[in-house]
């Protein structure tokens, strides 16, 4: 199996890349999420990859991130959610932190909303994972849940991670504070 690829990014667009590793090209499947936090074309790569073997092929799925790994691995876990469907679903939320919060919250409207999750699947999403999830978005959780969106925002926009890192790091919350305030300080902040 593979677990981890590191390369050269060759091609790059919203629902896959291809990294080459010692002269092989490996397609791999990746979320909104890792894609936004991909190097440019011809850069190296570092993905955690999740490898899918059915009878007729061989899929990889790969994370800029552990931890969006390791929420992809507690998606598949539940009934009639594989992993292009997992995928899918991380793809939908703003964060993997938003997600797991919406999943531990039991904010089934919430989930609803995302392409590819109907009633029965929000419902079994949070039946089946809010437990494990109330714990793991307590453990991971790195920033508010306002940052977050603000981070996602921003990396939507096409800003690398470290660079919103950066500019989401100095942000001061305050109780008036709202995701367009805050997101309109972290733009004056990042690099021209």
């Amino acid at each position: 199996m593979i677990a981890r690829l590191r390369g050269i990014l060759i091609e790059r667009d919203p629902g896959g890349v291809v990294v080459e590793c010692a002269g092989v090209g490996y397609d791999v499947a990746v979320s909104s999420t890792t894609f936004a936090a991909l190097p440019d074309v011809g850069e190296e790569v570092v993905l955690r990859v999740f490898t899918h073997a059915s009878e007729n092929r061989v899929a990889l799925y790969g994370f800029a991130s552990p931890r969006e790994r390791e929420l992809f691995d507690l998606l598949i876990t539940v009934k009639n959610v594989g992993p292009s469907t997992a995928l899918a679903i991380l793809s939908g939320a703003a964060s993997p932190d938003s997600l797991a919060r919406m999943i531990a919250g039991g904010d089934l409207a919430g989930l609803v909303k995302i392409k590819g999750v109907g009633k029965k699947t929000a419902e079994l999403l949070v039946v089946e994972l809010k437990d494990k999830l109330a714990g793991w978005a307590q453990v991971h959780r790195a920033r508010p849940p306002l940052l977050d969106d603000v981070a996602s925002a921003l990396l939507n926009l096409g800003w690398r991670p470290g660079e919103v890192d950066k500019a989401v790091g100095h942000l001061m919350v305050d109780p008036r504070a709202t995701v367009e305030t805050l997101l309109r300080e972290a733009l004056r902040s990042m690099p021209r």
